[in-house]
């Protein structure tokens, strides 16, 4: 479990287009994830 306050652990997930990002493309740069579930989405 992370903690708030800790750095989040690297990983890539694909975009709406396809296209792979990685959270090291956000380096330097306030990030906000927001994660929902599958559920009643188009997804």
């Amino acid at each position: 479990m992370i903690e708030s306050g800790m750095k989040a652990p690297e990983f890539t997930l694909p975009d709406e287009n396809g296209n792979e990002i990685s959270l090291s493309d956000f380096s330097g740069k306030k990030v906000v994830l927001f994660f929902y579930s599958k559920d009643m989405t188009a997804g």
